[in-house]
């Protein structure tokens, strides 16, 4: 189902760039007490999940964006706002996000779901009778929702919730490439370039320092980077089974996707359509919110975070 979003934005934040930067460049950083778990993985590398305190009541696990960390605008509130309303909450990191090296080539990508799926199985063993949820931004939540679409009914997850997505990887590098998109393309690709020249130290890069330079776009980046460290025969390839859109009939968890159509980083018409979502899915499409910005209040100094608001409500009805 497809409905109508209930966020409406501050009035001094108009515009798709203004909420997705405000957080970015503003935002106090909040970082709750949190406990470290590292999961040896099996093919040999790691991954590491921050937890807040609390060992009742319904665990959910949030997953971050591109190059996204505990640093990201979105991540340290939302833990803080999840213990406070009685959840343990956790933020996985992808391999590599942690503050930490991975020790394979390989890094996470898109549509990278085998990661994921392993910490909720471990998760589900651990507490067979407990309720899991999660919730994934931008990147995250393109993973989030290709893997419940991949489970199916055998997801033994009670929600999700999906913020800001990337149904259509090749429509969202598209769309990056245009206007003042442009700026955050060259953001993300410099963290990007930054990661592999740091991994550098422990593996061969693919491509030199000079050569990754010239990946001036997604696409180039993916095709020369992404796509042959992860298995895929190329971009197009990468883009094509990583896309989460074709996944979204295949839902049987009951999943909420928050989603604005002023999102700089993705184009109105790659938007799902009714036809191309299971009834498990609501789709809250606003006019309004830009990327994982959704920032409400009467007051410049006084803003709010709306999608935590909305988020918390979602989980409430799920403890």
């Amino acid at each position: 189902m497809i409905r109508t979003g209930a966020f409406r934005p501050a009035w001094w934040l108009p515009g798709g760039h203004l909420q997705t930067l405000y957080p970015t460049l503003f935002r106090r950083r909040v970082i709750p007490r949190l406990t470290r778990q590292r999961l040896e993985l099996p093919d040999g590398d790691f991954l590491d999940i921050d937890w807040t305190d609390g060992c009742g009541g319904m665990r959910v696990l949030v997953l971050h964006g591109l190059e996204g960390s505990l640093d990201s605008h979105y991540a340290g509130s939302l833990l803080a706002r999840l213990s406070r309303e009685g959840y343990q909450a956790g933020l996985m990191y992808f391999r590599g996000r942690s503050g930490e090296i991975n020790r394979l080539p390989r890094s996470y990508h898109s549509g990278e779901t085998a990661d994921l799926g392993y910490v909720i199985r471990l998760l589900h063993t651990a507490h067979p009778d407990g309720k899991i949820a999660v919730v994934g931004f931008s990147l995250g939540g393109n993973v989030l929702l290709k893997w419940l679409g991949e489970q199916g009914c055998d997801a033994p997850v009670c929600t999700a919730v999906a913020i800001s997505v990337p149904f259509d990887l090749d429509r969202a590098a598209q769309r990056l490439e245009r206007g003042f998109s442009r700026v955050y393309r060259n953001h993300l690709l410099e963290k990007l370039r930054r990661s592999v020249v740091a991994k550098s130290v422990l593996h061969e890069p693919p491509l030199s320092v000079h050569e990754l330079r010239g990946l001036r776009s997604f696409r180039a980046f993916d095709d020369a980077v992404t796509a042959p460290l992860h298995g895929f025969s190329g971009v197009d390839d990468y883009y094509s089974r990583s896309s989460s859109r074709r996944f979204l009939r295949s839902i049987c968890t009951p999943t909420l996707i928050l989603q604005a159509r002023d999102d700089p980083f993705l184009p109105t018409d790659a938007l799902p359509e009714d036809s191309d979502i299971s009834e498990a899915v609501t789709l809250e499409l606003s006019e309004h919110g830009g990327h994982v910005g959704f920032i409400a209040g009467s007051h410049p100094l006084a803003p709010v975070y709306w999608l935590e608001q909305r988020i918390a409500a979602h989980l409430s009805g799920f403890a």
